[in-house]
């Protein structure tokens, strides 16, 4: 699990990187988007958990790895002619990481299975979320575009399945981060989407 969670941190720190950058931010501004996406869910989760300290806090290799991921990212992104098309590869798999890792320590820390699926889902999306907000673009998790927490929210309930069902840790993180990714990225370009509460027109 410490290796899927840095992971996680690094590819989501990219993805909040990415989008800064589509922003026209400077270094200051991309570090902190990224930061909020790396860290965003995970500490939202240890918050409602009262674990302590908060999971970057406690390993301080991580906000220094999405540091340097923003020194050095620059020079990669002056060579992608658009942003936009590739925000979908480490938004999914960030997401699918990150619900994996958060749904394995909410169960580990507290009995109930539908509390660990919404902290893990918390984990997984919160911190892209935040990443939005700054970044002044509507949240796909608030608006009627393609499935975003669903896809959290399914993985989560197959990892609470497979631990009842004791499978191996490692084929359990593996196919609950694949559903996660293949579902996100189906949704996106099959624009898969509950529809509004209520009509616009």
């Amino acid at each position: 699990m410490l290796v899927l969670e840095f992971m996680a941190v690094i590819i989501s720190a990219t993805y909040g990187f990415l989008l800064a950058a589509r922003a026209k931010m400077d270094f200051i501004g991309s570090f902190t988007v990224a930061s909020l996406a790396a860290f965003g869910g995970g500490t939202l989760r240890d918050i409602f958990l009262d674990l302590h300290p908060l999971f970057w806090i406690g390993k301080p290799h991580y906000p220094l790895s999405v540091f340097a991921l923003c020194i050095i990212l620059p020079f990669l992104t002056r060579l992608l002619p658009r942003i936009k098309p590739i925000l979908i590869y480490p938004d999914a798999l960030g997401m699918a990481l990150f619900t994996t890792v958060g749904t394995a320590i909410s169960l580990e820390a507290q009995p109930s299975a539908f509390i660990a699926v919404l902290l893990g889902t918390i984990t997984g999306t919160f911190g892209g979320v935040l990443a939005d907000v700054v970044c002044n673009e509507i949240p796909s998790l608030f608006t009627p575009t393609p499935f975003c927490a669903t896809c959290a929210f399914t993985g989560s309930w197959l990892y609470i399945l497979g631990d009842h069902l004791q499978w191996h840790q490692t084929a359990l993180a593996s196919a609950t981060i694949l559903t996660i990714v293949v579902f996100r990225i189906l949704s996106v370009h099959l624009n898969w989407k509950f529809p509004p509460i209520r009509d616009p027109g």
